[in-house]
């Protein structure tokens, strides 16, 4: 085995469910790997961070600036502070403030039990353009993990993850709540609404105050919503059909693909 891009990695949150991921990939690589979780024992906290080449902070976004003050006093200034979200731009700036030294944010778009067949892709985003070389060393570190990185910006993943997670979570939740002020609707229940109700369960229960806190904190959430409510209104209108095709993007590949073997 190579020697790992990172050797010595603490993380936080290491008792999560992210967290715990993490440490045991990047332990399985050979990175001796430092668990920090709460309750913070302070002279624990300096002798992890301080010894650390990556610092990784697998902690909600409202729990971002008390860890901060926590750790970076500690941290050497070429070692990497990185941090695990589903949003970019809030957590960047405060780590941007906090830290002198090379900063970059991650967003694992899966969880801890990874489907099969499903690629498990990483977002790392560059905290400064001079944080290019520590994005991609990082990077390095995910795929090494068996992971899939991209480098991206904050701005397109958050625009994206808007979509993705926040107007996924606002729409079903309308869509589910109207429904069920429908007398009787349980017994007009199909198989593909079935399944709708089905993935919708864990987000709406289990996931539904992360899920908020997420949608809160991503500053294009209610851009999103209006383009949106923009689209549909075509169903407004009665142009079901163009909101069908407009919908179709998403199978254009398939499209190609079956024209060309005409």
């Amino acid at each position: 085995m190579s020697d790992p891009e990172f050797k010595s990695i603490a993380i936080v949150g290491a008792r999560g469910q992210m967290g715990g991921l993490f440490t045991e990939r990047f332990g399985a690589l050979g990175c001796a790997v430092r668990p920090l979780d709460r309750p913070f024992d302070g002279e624990k906290v300096r002798e992890a961070v301080s010894a650390c080449d990556l610092l990784l902070l697998c902690v909600p976004v409202t729990a971002m600036d008390h860890v901060l003050d926590l750790t970076v006093p500690h941290l050497r200034k070429d070692a990497v502070l990185a941090d695990v979200g589903s949003v970019k731009e809030l957590p960047l700036r405060a780590m941007l403030r906090a830290c002198k030294g090379p900063v970059v944010g991650t967003h694992p778009l899966f969880g801890p039990v990874i489907p099969e067949g499903f690629t498990p892709r990483v977002a790392v985003v560059p905290g400064r353009e001079s944080d290019t070389e520590a994005a991609n060393r990082v990077a390095r570190l995910f795929d090494a993990a068996g992971f899939h990185s991209f480098l991206t910006t904050a701005g397109e993943h958050d625009k994206a993850v808007a979509f993705i997670q926040g107007l996924n979570f606002t729409t079903t939740a309308a869509f589910l709540a109207a429904a069920g002020r429908v007398e009787g609707i349980e017994n007009y229940v199909t198989p593909s609404f079935n399944r709708r109700l089905d993935a919708a369960r864990k987000m709406l229960t289990t996931d539904s105050e992360l899920f908020g806190t997420i949608s809160d904190a991503n500053p294009y959430l209610q851009e999103t919503a209006r383009q949106f409510m923009s689209l549909f209104s075509l169903a407004a209108g009665g142009e079901l059909d163009l909101l069908a095709s407009l919908a179709q993007w998403w199978w254009r590949n398939d499209t190609q693909q079956e024209g060309c073997a005409r």
